[in-house]
Protein backbone atom coordinates (compact mmCIF):
# COMPACT_ATOMS: atom_id res chain seq x y z
CA UNK A 1 0.00 0.00 0.00
CA UNK A 2 1.85 3.60 -1.29
CA UNK A 3 0.61 7.16 -0.74
CA UNK A 4 1.72 10.46 -0.99
CA UNK A 5 1.84 12.80 1.49
CA UNK A 6 2.59 16.38 0.21
CA UNK A 7 2.85 20.49 1.18
CA UNK A 8 2.24 23.37 -0.43
CA UNK A 9 5.53 25.30 0.07
CA UNK A 10 8.00 28.11 -1.51
CA UNK A 11 5.33 30.77 -0.26
CA UNK A 12 7.34 32.99 1.14
CA UNK A 13 7.96 36.06 -0.70
CA UNK A 14 11.61 38.32 -0.60
CA UNK A 15 12.56 38.89 2.72
CA UNK A 16 9.23 37.36 4.51
CA UNK A 17 9.18 33.32 5.27
CA UNK A 18 6.26 31.60 5.28
CA UNK A 19 5.82 28.13 7.57
CA UNK A 20 9.23 26.02 7.43
CA UNK A 21 9.93 24.69 4.76
CA UNK A 22 13.47 22.60 5.05
CA UNK A 23 11.52 20.60 7.84
CA UNK A 24 8.64 19.40 5.86
CA UNK A 25 10.78 18.80 2.89
CA UNK A 26 12.16 15.80 5.42
CA UNK A 27 8.76 14.06 5.89
CA UNK A 28 6.52 14.97 2.95
CA UNK A 29 7.11 12.95 -0.60
CA UNK A 30 5.91 16.18 -2.94
CA UNK A 31 5.58 19.51 -2.87
CA UNK A 32 3.29 22.03 -4.38
CA UNK A 33 5.57 25.64 -5.17
CA UNK A 34 4.14 28.83 -4.94
CA UNK A 35 4.45 30.11 -8.22
CA UNK A 36 4.96 34.07 -7.86
CA UNK A 37 1.40 34.97 -7.77
CA UNK A 38 0.11 34.10 -4.61
CA UNK A 39 3.72 33.88 -2.72
CA UNK A 40 6.94 32.61 -3.61
CA UNK A 41 9.31 34.57 -5.93
CA UNK A 42 11.96 33.31 -8.15
CA UNK A 43 15.04 32.68 -6.02
CA UNK A 44 12.88 31.12 -3.63
CA UNK A 45 11.62 28.99 -6.30
CA UNK A 46 15.17 27.54 -6.95
CA UNK A 47 16.25 27.73 -3.74
CA UNK A 48 12.92 24.93 -2.68
CA UNK A 49 12.74 22.87 -5.97
CA UNK A 50 16.92 22.23 -5.11
CA UNK A 51 16.20 21.59 -1.15
CA UNK A 52 12.83 19.21 -2.97
CA UNK A 53 15.71 17.49 -5.33
CA UNK A 54 18.26 17.25 -2.57
CA UNK A 55 15.34 14.98 -0.54
CA UNK A 56 13.97 13.19 -3.64
CA UNK A 57 10.58 14.68 -3.06
CA UNK A 58 8.38 15.57 -6.01
CA UNK A 59 7.88 18.98 -7.01
CA UNK A 60 4.42 20.64 -8.70
CA UNK A 61 3.12 24.05 -9.55
CA UNK A 62 1.08 25.48 -7.23
CA UNK A 63 -0.35 28.85 -9.03
CA UNK A 64 -3.06 31.04 -7.67
CA UNK A 65 -4.51 34.63 -8.03
CA UNK A 66 -2.29 37.11 -8.41
CA UNK A 67 -3.19 38.47 -4.68
CA UNK A 68 -0.12 38.58 -2.72
CA UNK A 69 -1.84 41.03 -0.02
CA UNK A 70 -4.25 38.15 0.38
CA UNK A 71 -2.12 35.30 -0.13
CA UNK A 72 -4.51 33.79 -2.96
CA UNK A 73 -7.02 33.44 -0.55
CA UNK A 74 -9.88 36.32 -2.44
CA UNK A 75 -11.65 35.58 -5.41
CA UNK A 76 -10.47 37.60 -8.32
CA UNK A 77 -12.81 37.28 -10.87
CA UNK A 78 -11.39 36.80 -14.43
CA UNK A 79 -12.53 35.34 -17.81
CA UNK A 80 -11.63 31.66 -18.72
CA UNK A 81 -8.76 32.86 -21.07
CA UNK A 82 -7.36 34.92 -18.52
CA UNK A 83 -7.15 32.60 -15.92
CA UNK A 84 -5.72 29.93 -18.52
CA UNK A 85 -2.80 32.23 -19.44
CA UNK A 86 -2.38 32.96 -15.64
CA UNK A 87 -1.84 29.22 -15.01
CA UNK A 88 0.29 28.46 -18.04
CA UNK A 89 2.54 31.38 -16.76
CA UNK A 90 3.01 30.27 -13.31
CA UNK A 91 3.86 26.33 -14.65
CA UNK A 92 6.68 27.83 -17.22
CA UNK A 93 7.80 30.24 -14.31
CA UNK A 94 8.24 26.93 -11.87
CA UNK A 95 9.43 24.45 -14.88
CA UNK A 96 12.31 27.30 -15.46
CA UNK A 97 13.45 27.57 -11.92
CA UNK A 98 13.01 23.68 -11.48
CA UNK A 99 15.31 23.40 -14.44
CA UNK A 100 17.52 26.04 -13.13
CA UNK A 101 18.27 23.78 -10.05
CA UNK A 102 18.17 20.85 -11.55
CA UNK A 103 14.72 19.06 -10.77
CA UNK A 104 11.68 18.89 -12.87
CA UNK A 105 8.10 19.80 -12.40
CA UNK A 106 5.87 16.60 -12.40
CA UNK A 107 2.01 17.90 -11.41
CA UNK A 108 -0.32 21.44 -11.03
CA UNK A 109 -2.33 21.69 -8.22
CA UNK A 110 -4.23 24.93 -7.98
CA UNK A 111 -4.36 27.56 -4.91
CA UNK A 112 -6.42 28.80 -2.38
CA UNK A 113 -9.74 30.70 -3.91
CA UNK A 114 -8.70 29.65 -7.57
CA UNK A 115 -8.70 25.84 -6.75
CA UNK A 116 -12.23 26.35 -4.67
CA UNK A 117 -13.69 28.05 -8.05
CA UNK A 118 -12.51 25.01 -9.87
CA UNK A 119 -14.29 22.81 -7.63
CA UNK A 120 -17.66 24.80 -8.32
CA UNK A 121 -16.88 26.11 -11.44
CA UNK A 122 -16.61 24.00 -15.11
CA UNK A 123 -15.86 27.37 -17.05
CA UNK A 124 -12.58 27.66 -14.22
CA UNK A 125 -11.69 24.16 -14.02
CA UNK A 126 -11.56 23.77 -18.10
CA UNK A 127 -9.32 26.57 -18.22
CA UNK A 128 -6.93 25.15 -15.61
CA UNK A 129 -7.27 22.11 -17.57
CA UNK A 130 -6.47 23.07 -20.91
CA UNK A 131 -3.55 25.88 -19.24
CA UNK A 132 -1.91 22.33 -18.10
CA UNK A 133 -2.81 20.55 -21.19
CA UNK A 134 -1.35 23.17 -23.29
CA UNK A 135 2.07 23.93 -21.36
CA UNK A 136 2.66 20.13 -20.77
CA UNK A 137 0.47 16.84 -21.59
CA UNK A 138 2.11 14.71 -19.48
CA UNK A 139 1.73 16.74 -16.16
CA UNK A 140 -0.44 15.29 -13.11
CA UNK A 141 -3.39 17.44 -11.80
CA UNK A 142 -3.90 17.02 -8.40
CA UNK A 143 -7.37 17.38 -7.64
CA UNK A 144 -10.42 17.23 -4.89
CA UNK A 145 -12.16 13.91 -5.68
CA UNK A 146 -15.56 13.78 -7.39
CA UNK A 147 -15.93 18.03 -8.18
CA UNK A 148 -15.58 20.20 -11.02
CA UNK A 149 -11.84 19.81 -11.15
CA UNK A 150 -11.45 16.08 -11.82
CA UNK A 151 -14.01 16.11 -14.62
CA UNK A 152 -12.76 18.55 -16.42
CA UNK A 153 -8.73 16.86 -16.26
CA UNK A 154 -10.39 13.86 -16.97
CA UNK A 155 -12.17 15.20 -20.03
CA UNK A 156 -8.86 17.15 -21.32
CA UNK A 157 -7.06 13.09 -21.15
CA UNK A 158 -4.73 14.79 -18.38
CA UNK A 159 -3.50 12.07 -15.77
CA UNK A 160 -5.27 12.98 -12.14
CA UNK A 161 -4.01 12.47 -8.65
CA UNK A 162 -7.12 12.70 -6.16
CA UNK A 163 -6.42 14.51 -2.69
CA UNK A 164 -7.37 15.01 0.38
CA UNK A 165 -6.64 17.54 3.17
CA UNK A 166 -5.52 16.83 6.71
CA UNK A 167 -5.67 19.54 8.90
CA UNK A 168 -9.43 20.97 6.53
CA UNK A 169 -12.63 20.14 7.64
CA UNK A 170 -15.21 19.04 4.60
CA UNK A 171 -18.90 20.02 3.95
CA UNK A 172 -21.64 17.76 4.05
CA UNK A 173 -21.37 17.76 -0.23
CA UNK A 174 -17.71 17.00 -0.16
CA UNK A 175 -16.10 20.88 -0.47
CA UNK A 176 -14.20 22.13 1.56
CA UNK A 177 -15.58 24.02 4.54
CA UNK A 178 -15.00 27.89 4.54
CA UNK A 179 -11.89 28.82 6.64
CA UNK A 180 -14.53 31.77 8.16
CA UNK A 181 -16.46 28.86 9.81
CA UNK A 182 -15.30 27.52 13.44
CA UNK A 183 -13.39 24.57 13.05
CA UNK A 184 -12.42 24.47 9.20
CA UNK A 185 -9.02 24.38 10.39
CA UNK A 186 -7.70 21.55 12.59
CA UNK A 187 -5.15 22.34 14.48
CA UNK A 188 -4.50 19.24 16.74
CA UNK A 189 -1.76 16.81 15.05
CA UNK A 190 -3.00 13.81 17.21
CA UNK A 191 -6.58 14.56 15.80
CA UNK A 192 -5.41 15.10 12.58
CA UNK A 193 -3.34 11.93 12.17
CA UNK A 194 -6.61 9.85 13.26
CA UNK A 195 -8.72 11.73 11.11
CA UNK A 196 -6.36 10.89 7.83
CA UNK A 197 -5.81 7.46 9.08
CA UNK A 198 -9.51 6.75 8.92
CA UNK A 199 -10.06 8.79 5.52
CA UNK A 200 -7.32 6.60 3.59
CA UNK A 201 -8.09 3.41 5.31
CA UNK A 202 -11.63 3.74 4.37
CA UNK A 203 -11.33 5.46 1.22
CA UNK A 204 -13.77 8.22 2.22
CA UNK A 205 -13.91 11.68 2.95
CA UNK A 206 -15.73 12.37 7.11
CA UNK A 207 -17.57 15.19 7.25
CA UNK A 208 -18.33 16.72 10.78
CA UNK A 209 -21.40 14.65 11.03
CA UNK A 210 -20.10 11.27 10.60
CA UNK A 211 -21.20 11.37 7.15
CA UNK A 212 -18.81 8.91 5.05
CA UNK A 213 -18.36 10.23 1.76
CA UNK A 214 -16.45 7.51 -0.67
CA UNK A 215 -13.76 8.56 -2.59
CA UNK A 216 -10.19 7.65 -4.39
CA UNK A 217 -7.18 9.01 -2.67
CA UNK A 218 -3.66 9.28 -3.73
CA UNK A 219 -2.14 11.76 -1.86
CA UNK A 220 -2.99 13.87 1.84
CA UNK A 221 -2.05 17.28 2.10
CA UNK A 222 -0.65 19.33 4.85
CA UNK A 223 -0.95 23.08 4.22
CA UNK A 224 2.73 24.03 5.08
CA UNK A 225 1.34 27.65 6.00
CA UNK A 226 0.25 26.84 9.21
CA UNK A 227 2.21 27.39 12.28
CA UNK A 228 1.79 23.55 13.38
CA UNK A 229 2.38 22.33 10.07
CA UNK A 230 5.44 20.61 10.88
CA UNK A 231 3.90 18.68 13.88
CA UNK A 232 0.70 17.79 11.65
CA UNK A 233 2.85 16.63 9.01
CA UNK A 234 5.23 14.64 11.20
CA UNK A 235 2.02 13.19 12.93
CA UNK A 236 0.29 12.30 9.82
CA UNK A 237 3.03 10.34 8.03
CA UNK A 238 3.55 8.52 11.38
CA UNK A 239 -0.01 7.10 11.73
CA UNK A 240 0.24 6.24 8.16
CA UNK A 241 3.13 4.05 8.66
CA UNK A 242 2.03 2.46 11.51
CA UNK A 243 -0.95 1.52 9.23
CA UNK A 244 1.32 -0.12 6.79
CA UNK A 245 1.47 2.46 4.08
CA UNK A 246 3.98 3.11 2.59
CA UNK A 247 4.93 6.97 1.73
CA UNK A 248 6.31 7.50 -1.85
CA UNK A 249 5.44 10.18 -4.31
CA UNK A 250 2.62 9.61 -6.66
CA UNK A 251 4.71 9.74 -9.61
CA UNK A 252 7.30 7.62 -8.50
Amino acid sequence: MRIDLNADLGEGYGAFTMGDDNALLDIVTSANVACGFHGGDPAIMVATTRAAKARGVAVGAHPGFADLRGFGRRVIRATPGEIEADIAYQIGALQACAALAGHRVTHVKAHGALANLSNAEDDVARAIARAVRGVDRGLLVVVMPGLAAERAAEAAGLGIVREIYADRAYAEDGQLAPRSQVGAVITDATQVAARTRSMVEEGALITPSGRRIPVAIDTVCVHGDDPHAVAIARSVRSGLEEAGWTLAPFTA
